[in-house]
C-alpha cells in the first residue's frame, strides 16, 4: 500500500491531509513532508481520515514530529483518527501527546455553550458561576 500526502495552507496553519497505510516503507515519506511544515512554525493539522493503518515504524513518525513540534512551539493536531488508528495509539500510548481535533471540537463546544449561557444569566450569576 502506498501513502499520499496533500498539503493545503490557510489562515489558521497548514493542513496535511493523509491517505493510505503509514508503514515501514512509507514513513520516511510523511515524516520528509512533516518536518519542514513543523519548522515553518505554524499550527499544523494531520488529517488521517482516510488512514487505514499505522505501524509501529508510523507511530515513531508522529514521535519524532510530536518532539519538534514541541521544541518548536509549535501546535500539532490530529483530525480524523479512525478505530483502529486511536485504538493502536491509545493502547501505545501516543494518542497522548497529541490533541484530537475530536477532543478541540468538544472544548469549543463546551466554550461556546458556556458563552451562550453566560449571555442568559445576569451579570452577578454570571460572576458566580466563573
Amino acid at each position: 500500500m502506498t501513502l499520499n500526502v496533500k498539503e493545503r495552507r490557510n489562515k489558521a496553519g497548514t493542513v496535511l491531509v493523509a491517505t493510505g497505510e503509514i508503514n515501514s516503507e512509507t514513513s520516511g515519506q510523511l515524516l520528509a513532508a512533516l518536518l519542514p511544515l513543523v519548522r515553518e512554525g505554524r499550527p499544523l493539522r494531520i488529517d488521517l481520515t482516510a488512514v487505514t493503518y499505522v505501524s509501529s515504524a508510523g507511530l515513531r513518525t508522529l514521535l519524532v514530529v510530536y518532539r519538534e513540534a514541541q521544541h518548536a512551539g509549535v501546535a500539532v493536531t490530529l483530525y480524523g483518527v479512525s478505530e483502529e488508528v486511536r485504538f493502536v495509539m491509545s493502547a501505545t500510548g501516543f494518542l497522548d501527546f497529541f490533541e484530537t481535533g475530536e477532543a478541540a471540537a468538544a472544548e469549543a463546544k463546551a466554550k461556546a455553550g458556556t458563552r451562550a449561557a453566560d449571555r442568559t444569566r445576569t451579570p452577578v450569576e454570571s460572576a458566580v458561576a466563573r
